[in-house]
C-alpha cells in the first residue's frame, strides 16, 4: 500500500513536471534530441554505433566495479562490525591481494582500450571518400566548398535561418512562439548523399570551431591557419542537427549544421539545381553599377554577413568590433577598405573567398552611404575590386 502511494505520487509529479515545459520542447526535432532524452542520439552511421556500443560497455563496466567495491565494502561494515563482537584485525600486507589489485585493473583497462582504440583508429580513416566538403567556420556561420567528386565547385554559405524575433535578445523578450527546430535550422542545408563516404575538411578563418553532427558520431575543431578532417557515411535518409561545439564569441549558440541525408538521385537533381542557381547569381565584373544598385545590393550582403558584428546600426560592439559609422577607413580612400575585405584585419577575416567581387563592391558602396557617413569616394565598382585581386 506504502509503495502504491509512493507510484502515485511520483507519477503526478512526472505529469506536472511535463504540463511546466514549454510547447517547443515537447515536440521531438527530426534529427536532432529527443524530448527530455537521457542517452545519446540514434546513431545512423557504424562509427556513431560503435560509439554509442562503447558508451554503453563502459557504464556496464563501471556499474560492476561500482557494485563490487561498495557490495565488499557494506558487507564488510555490517557483518564484521563491533556490535556483532568483531575485533579490528591489524595487517600490513599480502602479496596475493596486492597482486590482484594490480592485475585486475590493468585487464579492465585493456578490455576498455581495446574497442576504443579500434573506433578512433577507424574514425581517422578519411581514405577513398565519395565526395569531399571544406567546412570553414566563422563568427558566426558555416561556408560550404564540394572539393570533390559529384558536387565538386559547388559553394555557399550556411546562417541561422531561426527569426530574431524567436530568439529575442538580452533584456528583450522574443515576440513569437518558437518552432520545433529553435536554433537548429539553417538558410542552406549542406546535402549528401545515402550510403556514401563523405569526408568532412575543417578549418577557420577567425577563432576555433567545432563541426559536429552527434547522429554521425563526428566532433572535429576547426581551427584558424590549420586543415583538420573526418568523415561519415549516413545509413539512412532524413535531416540530421547538431551546433558549434566551441565557445567562439557572444553569437555562439547561433550557428547550426545541418545535413541533409538524401536518395542517390534526389542528390544528383539537388547539384544539377544548385550549379544551375551558381551560374545564375554569378555577376559579370565588368559591369557598371549605379550607387543606388550597389546600395540596395550591400544592404542585403551586409545583413548576411556582417550585421552580427558591426550591427545593424552599425556601431559595432565596443571593445570587440569596431563602428563603421563615422569609421576613418569607410569614409577614406576606398582602396584601404577594399583592401581589408579582401585580406582581412585583426578580428575581421578575409572575405576574398566568400564573397563575389561585385557583393564586396556592393558592402562597401553601402556602408559609405548609409549612417553617418559621406565618403568623398562612396562608389567602389566590381571591376576594382577584380583588380585589387591580382
Amino acid at each position: 500500500m506504502k509503495h502504491g502511494k509512493r507510484l502515485k505520487s511520483f507519477m503526478l509529479g512526472a505529469s506536472l513536471l511535463a504540463a511546466g515545459l514549454p510547447a517547443w520542447a515537447v515536440v521531438d526535432s527530426q534529427g536532432g534530441p529527443a524530448v527530455r532524452q537521457l542517452n545519446l542520439q540514434t546513431p545512423v552511421t557504424q562509427i556513431a554505433e560503435q560509439i554509442y556500443s562503447i558508451h554503453n560497455l563502459m557504464l556496464v563496466i563501471c556499474l560492476v566495479i561500482f557494485v563490487a567495491v561498495f557490495g565488499v565494502m557494506f558487507y564488510s561494515i555490517l557483518k564484521h562490525r563491533k556490535s556483532l563482537g568483531h575485533k579490528a584485525a591489524s595487517f600490513h600486507e599480502s602479496t596475493t591481494v596486492e597482486i590482484a589489485w594490480t592485475v585486475v585493473p590493468f585487464l579492465i583497462v585493456i578490455g576498455m582500450a581495446l574497442p576504443a582504440t579500434k573506433t578512433v583508429v577507424a574514425m581517422k580513416d578519411t581514405s577513398n571518400a565519395d565526395i569531399t566538403i571544406k567546412a570553414t567556420g566563422m563568427q558566426w556561420k558555416w561556408g560550404y566548398d564540394y572539393l570533390k567528386g559529384e558536387g565538386q565547385g559547388i559553394s555557399f554559405l550556411s546562417t541561422l535561418s531561426t527569426p530574431r524575433t524567436q530568439v529575442g535578445s538580452p533584456g528583450v523578450a522574443p515576440t513569437e512562439a518558437r518552432g520545433d527546430n529553435y536554433l537548429l535550422e539553417v538558410d542552406n542545408q549542406v546535402v549528401v548523399p545515402v550510403n556514401k563516404k563523405v569526408r568532412i575538411i575543417t578549418t577557420a578563418n577567425d577563432v576555433i570551431h567545432s563541426w559536429t553532427i552527434p547522429a554521425f558520431g563526428v566532433k572535429q575543431d576547426a581551427i584558424p591557419g590549420f586543415v583538420r578532417d573526418t568523415w561519415f557515411k549516413a545509413e539512412k535518409i532524413g535531416v540530421y542537427r547538431g551546433q558549434c561545439v566551441e565557445l567562439c564569441g557572444k553569437e555562439h549558440a547561433f550557428m547550426p549544421i545541418v545535413v541533409n541525408v538524401v536518395s542517390d538521385d534526389d542528390y544528383k537533381k539537388w547539384v544539377d539545381t544548385k550549379k544551375k542557381e551558381m551560374a545564375a547569381k554569378a555577376d559579370d565584373p565588368s559591369k557598371v553599377w549605379t550607387v543606388d544598385e550597389l546600395k540596395q545590393r550591400g544592404e542585403k550582403v551586409y545583413a548576411a554577413n556582417c550585421v552580427a558584428c558591426h550591427q545593424a546600426t552599425g556601431k559595432g560592439v565596443p571593445g570587440a568590433f569596431p563602428a563603421l559609422d563615422g569609421s576613418l577607413i569607410v569614409n577614406g580612400v576606398k582602396a584601404d577598405q577594399v583592401g581589408i575585405l579582401l585580406n582581412g584585419k585583426n578580428a575581421m577575416p578575409s572575405w576574398k573567398s566568400t564573397l563575389s567581387d561585385t557583393e564586396i563592391a556592393a558592402v562597401i558602396t553601402y556602408t559609405r552611404n548609409s549612417w553617418s557617413n559621406k565618403a568623398a569616394e562612396n562608389i567602389v565598382q566590381p571591376a576594382e575590386v577584380l583588380a585589387a585581386r591580382k
